[in-house]
């Protein structure tokens, strides 16, 4: 394609993306979506806190993620932050037997939070842990701080912490930092020294789906490789924000209502 063929469809395909932005991403559409959790928690650290532990349990059935993500976040009362610094091990233990979320077992979501915990008192937020180990590489970034949670709780891997190193796409991590970096009326925001463009897009087998058919990703499987090819084609799109379509795009096969069929009709019948 010539540069100004290329440059004609990437504003064809802006277009496109922009008024799906500006139709779907609203928070009418969040729910069910455990970020709905996020909305009810003023401050930055309480609020990552919920998103680490919803994000993590983002596995699933979607019925299932938010029961689980309630019953942890109940136990954690108003201010999640708080507790997890004051709080031990045997306490989260007592607070949550018999927990069980899939691959979850209560001994994992116990060890986790305590680490979570740990993480707060030596670094105060979430943000501060994680800028830690980031000088710009979100894929290091992601890896080291999966890293540093995994050493607090005393093990090599927790399975609610995926790591790039191992080849994931990584979604539920790139999920949590969507929510935590972008700040529209859909992702809340609260962390401040991290840019959006550097944002990688939360990949699993849904978006893998809807990016392939689009034509903006040509690996074979939702992977690490997939999400940065997608991420880099967006930011041909958005460069600022490459991450800006992805709750609208995926309302499309999550809401009864929007079908992925409607969804590439449009596409291409506006393209």
């Amino acid at each position: 394609m010539k540069p100004l063929e290329e440059a004609a469809a990437r504003a064809a395909s802006r277009e496109i993306f922009e008024k799906i932005y500006d139709d779907y991403n609203r928070r009418i559409y969040v729910s069910p979506d455990p970020l709905q959790f996020l909305y009810d928690y003023e401050d930055t650290v309480d609020r990552e806190v919920a998103g680490i532990i919803a994000s993590g349990l983002a596995y699933g059935r979607v019925a299932q993620i938010l029961k689980s993500v309630k019953k942890v976040l109940d136990a954690l009362g108003q201010h999640p932050a708080e507790h997890l610094k004051e709080s031990s091990l045997d306490d989260h233990r007592a607070a949550l037997c018999g927990f069980v979320h899939r691959f979850t077992d209560c001994d994992e979501m116990c060890l986790f939070l305590a680490a979570v915990g740990e993480a707060l008192r030596s670094h105060g937020s979430l943000e501060a842990l994680f800028l830690s180990g980031y000088d710009g590489d979100m894929r290091e970034g992601m890896e080291n701080f999966a890293a540093a949670i995994c050493r607090c709780a005393g093990r090599d891997r927790l399975y609610l912490l995926p790591r790039p190193s191992k080849g994931s796409a990584c979604k539920r991590m790139a999920l949590f930092l969507r929510w935590m970096v972008r700040c529209d009326e859909v992702d809340p925001g609260g962390w401040r020294n991290i840019s959006p463009a550097d944002l990688q897009i939360p990949l699993d087998t849904h978006m893998f789906n809807i990016s392939s058919t689009l034509g903006l990703c040509s690996s074979k499987s939702a992977n690490g490789k997939a999400a940065a090819e997608i991420t880099e084609n967006f930011k041909d799109i958005s460069p600022d924000d490459p991450v800006k379509y992805d709750f609208a795009l995926t309302r499309y096969g999550i809401r009864e209502e929007m079908t992925v069929e409607e969804l590439f009709a449009k596409w291409r019948t506006e393209r």
